[in-house]
């Protein structure tokens, strides 16, 4: 099969579309023809040589895919060769076909095309186990989500507003903010020329955000515990903006406030699937009759990818950019 391949730690450049062996479903899996793949940015991390596969992974990138299933590995069952599938992965997604563990596996959700729900798996994931598993988001608080245009942005508010939230996004354009807006977006930040802990404080009069998710890290944190309302709780899921910060850990006492740090990438396989279950028991519903939806900037040829990580590195899209095997739709 093909896949891209990174020749050394660089720039878009080192993505080569090549030819690498095939793989081959282990006790648990399937193998999965992909149709589609998303760029991630941990894709451009791992890319530039900070961030490897965890153990066992496949070694090229790729976070999730879309396509069909090809061959059942050992011990798996309620799956059959020719379904439809969207997948979380660990590795891999930039490939012609990827092995993938049962537990990670979800259904094409009903009236969404093949391509397209490549572009579901990482951000539902993501945006469900933070935002609602472990920040426990309530009807009727606020929920602040920096880089609301990015395709984790886009699925959080639609996914908060579902469940009766308010919504606070920040974002460096008018287009974008604009965008999130007519997502849902009840409360727009532009952080080129606004601070957001102060309009945070303003749009709650005085109260402040009960949950953050935050993909930029230490340059956000000290900003963060300060727009965080008592009992506020902050889930940081990127280091855009830095690995190393200085936390007011008085600051956080006075709010009874609570910081988590995840990712998905590394997490045990029962990790993964139990995030998958709720995401298809929770999410898959709201997809399915039209009330969220996967945001999609723009489809490329697999073979392109150094282009559509130099799109996320420019920072000019809204959603998710795809990443297309030619003649698998």
């Amino acid at each position: 099969m093909k896949a891209v391949t990174i020749t050394q730690p660089g720039g878009p450049e080192v993505l080569t579309w090549t030819d690498v062996p095939d793989p081959v479903p282990g006790d648990g899996e399937v193998l999965v023809e992909v149709v589609a793949s998303a760029v991630n940015r941990a894709d451009l991390m791992q890319r530039q040589g900070f961030y490897n596969p965890p153990p066992g992974a496949s070694p090229y990138p790729g976070l999730e895919c879309s396509g069909r299933i090809v061959e059942i590995g050992p011990g798996v069952s309620g799956w059959a060769v020719g379904d439809e599938v969207c997948a979380l992965l660990a590795g891999g997604g930039y490939g012609e076909k990827v092995a993938v563990p049962a537990g990670q596996l979800l259904p094409v959700p009903e009236g969404l095309d093949l391509t397209r729900a490549a572009a579901l798996p990482e951000v539902t994931c993501t945006v469900w186990s933070n935002v609602f598993m472990i920040s426990h988001l309530r009807p009727g608080e606020t929920l602040l989500v920096h880089g609301g245009s990015s395709g984790i942005g886009t699925m959080a508010i639609q996914l908060a507003k579902a469940v009766g939230a308010k919504v606070a996004v920040t974002a460096g354009t008018k287009e974008k903010l604009d965008f999130c807006a007519e997502l849902g977006a009840d409360i727009l930040i532009n952080y080129r020329e606004q601070d957001f802990v102060e309009e945070i404080e303003r749009a709650t009069d005085g109260t402040g955000a009960d949950a953050i998710l935050d993909n930029m890290g230490a340059k956000y944190l000290d900003r963060n515990v300060r727009a965080l309302a008592v009992n506020g709780r902050l889930a940081i899921i990127g280091l855009q903006g830095g690995a190393k910060g200085e936390l007011n850990i008085g600051a956080l006492l006075m709010k009874r406030a609570a910081i988590s740090a995840t990712s998905l990438r590394a997490r045990p396989l029962g990790e993964k699937a139990a995030i998958v279950s709720a995401v298809r028991e929770h999410v898959w519903p709201l997809i399915a009759s039209g009330h969220v939806r996967p945001v999609v900037d723009r489809e490329l040829a697999m073979s392109e990818a150094a282009t559509a990580h130099q799109v996320l590195e420019e920072s000019g899209h809204i959603g998710k950019v795809l990443l297309v095997v030619p003649g698998k739709d």
